[in-house]
């Protein structure tokens, strides 16, 4: 299936699939978009894959859209702490930007050995900010 169409209501991005398929996720799951102005909401870019906004680095995967949300261990502590940038670890971990997002809303669930990866780089994050401060 491809997506023919991506639009933004009052509270969600919607894509209709080709197959006449619609799907949305609403912005008060995503902290960026929930606190993004309309003009930062209405400048995205799309590709075969998902939307991005540049501006306050956020990526939602099509695959997401599409898929029964299950509210993993990583949503909850990117949900949970907004100032994680989840574009900006994946880079960090060589982790391609869509896989991490798909990681992280449960689409795909990553290895134990990744996941403890990803924790420890998250806490080495941690570790790095409260050094800086001393």
């Amino acid at each position: 299936m491809k997506v023919e169409k991506v639009w933004l209501t009052e509270d969600a991005v919607w894509i209709r699939m080709d197959d006449g398929t619609e799907a949305c996720e609403r912005f008060k799951d995503y902290p960026r978009l929930k606190h993004a102005s309309r003009p930062v909401l209405e400048n995205y870019e799309v590709d075969d894959y998902g939307i991005h906004w540049g501006e306050i680095d956020e990526d939602l995967s099509f695959e997401g859209f599409l898929s029964k949300k299950e509210r993993s261990r990583l949503f909850t502590l990117f949900m949970d702490h907004p100032e994680l940038n989840a574009s900006a670890v994946a880079r960090r971990l060589g982790i391609s930007q869509s896989l991490f997002a798909q990681y992280i809303n449960g689409t795909k669930k990553p290895s134990d050995e990744r996941m403890k990866m990803i924790l420890e780089s998250i806490r080495a994050i941690g570790h790095e900010l409260i050094s800086e401060t001393e």
